[in-house]
């Protein structure tokens, strides 16, 4: 795409921005995806440096199993942490042995089996049997679930809430709200080539206002050595791993589905403003699914954690307008070659966490609305009892044991249970169940 050729500015999957553009594009994506994936590492006790190279190396394999189709980038899954820890004994920011590393590698390899024959089965009986299970009803709710399920990090982290003293840091709130009002305004206001990068403009003046905060500490920058390879592992069989891991791949696949409905909802959007044709992103779910797993089995092979497609880059994407598969090859590499480069990655790193969850207040936000979006889109009748009572599960189990219990996990019958995977699959069992004699009904009437 040229800016002089159209007034609609944006980019489609397969339309790629010219050399500075692209660089500046793919920052961006770095700079949303980078916390939340380190963070899993410091949370599962794996090398920080070796989870942002397998997250670069496993949106590559990504984007080539799926033949730069599906604009995704590949991040750290929350959803597999407690799993994970289990097996590893994790402690926050302390590197697990080896040896438990290497065992829990195995289990997320398996995991991403389980992916892979999920998106085969998706393919050998199609969408139409699909949508069945998955309605929009189900992937639109957990849409939303997953998106305010992420509100109250980003709205603690950003105002430094210590749970100690039960205070908020009132320089953390300042460099947060500035940068929340400064990505905001960018978004709205900000036109051409310019509006498609505010969430990098709001996190560079929210940094600029950190520093006579004292949120900034460069000294951190330039420790270590400039040049390190990562710390890579080889999985190591152990099925106790494969136990605890590999069944979390299997809650995971409403997320995905629900990232690419959000996403055909976006793309298609923009391609109609643009009088182009349908990218029919929603059918790719099978290929969607095996890349998935394929991603997981890349980055575990090298020492990485569980991966997602992430809703950061997603929401990024749809408030930029811009889907470039190009620019997310880009964005990989880059990340790829900061693992080998401390500077690089602590420099990002220094990016205090009230700046990155200020803009994050923004793009969390999004990402529930996206949900509201793919309802919309799909025409879904909020005055139907049926879809009402499925929307209304999703919602209470989702928030209600993201937030109702501690680490998300509800207490079951003497097991935890993840709740966004849980009222994932409760949505899907009683949409099933209302579904049954639904046909016979119509066709009566």
């Amino acid at each position: 795409m040229t800016d002089s050729n159209s007034k609609i500015i944006g980019y489609l999957p397969d339309e790629t921005p010219s050399t500075g553009k692209l660089l500046l594009f793919s920052l961006q994506q770095i700079l949303v995806m980078f916390p939340a994936t380190v963070t899993v590492a410091l949370l599962t006790g794996f090398h920080v440096s070796t989870t942002i190279f397998a997250s670069g190396l496993a949106t590559l394999c990504f984007l080539f199993i799926t033949k730069g189709k599906i604009p995704l980038y590949y991040g750290s899954s929350f959803s597999y942490i407690a799993a994970i820890c289990g097996i590893t004994g994790a402690k926050f920011g302390v590197v697990a042995p080896d040896a438990l590393i290497s065992q829990a590698q195995f289990g997320i390899i398996c995991s991403g089996f389980v992916s892979i024959l999920a998106g085969v089965i998706v393919n050998r009986f199609g969408m139409k049997y699909i949508e069945k299970v998955l309605p929009p009803t189900v992937t639109g709710s957990i849409a939303m679930v997953i998106g305010i399920s992420l509100a109250g990090t980003a709205i603690t982290s950003a105002l430094g809430y210590d749970a100690t003293t039960g205070l908020t840091n009132n320089a953390s709130s300042i460099a947060a709200i500035v940068t929340l009002l400064a990505t905001v305004i960018f978004s709205v206001y900000l036109k051409g080539v310019l509006g498609q990068l505010p969430i990098l403009f709001g996190i560079i003046v929210g940094y600029i206002v950190s520093i006579p905060l004292g949120l900034v500490d460069f000294s951190q920058i330039f420790t270590g050595n400039i040049f390190m390879v990562p710390h890579f592992t080889l999985p190591t069989p152990n099925w106790m791993s494969v136990a605890a891991i590999m069944p979390i791949a299997i809650a995971t696949i409403p997320e995905s589905t629900a990232h690419l409905f959000q996403l055909d909802v976006y793309i298609n959007d923009l391609s109609r403003k643009k009088g182009k044709g349908e990218y029919k992103i929603a059918d790719k779910l099978g290929l969607n699914l095996i890349g998935d797993g394929i991603g997981d089995i890349v980055a575990s092979m090298f020492g990485g954690p569980a991966g997602t497609n992430y809703g950061e880059n997603i929401s990024t994407m749809a408030i930029t307008k811009n889907f470039s598969v190009a620019m997310l090859k880009v964005a990989s590499i880059m990340a790829m070659i900061f693992s080998f480069f401390e500077p690089l990655s602590n420099a990002i790193n220094s990016v205090p966490s009230s700046v990155i969850n200020g803009a994050c207040i923004f793009l969390f936000g999004v990402i529930g609305a996206q949900g509201i979006a793919i309802m919309i889109n799909k025409k879904v009748d909020l005055f139907n009892t049926k879809n009402l009572s499925v929307i209304a599960i999703i919602l209470v189990i989702g928030l209600g044991g993201h937030y109702g219990f501690p680490d998300n996990m509800i207490p079951f019958f003497g097991i935890k249970l993840p709740a966004i995977a849980t009222a994932a699959i409760a949505g899907i069992i009683l949409n099933l169940i209302l579904s049954i004699g639904e046909k016979k009904t119509t066709d009566e009437n």
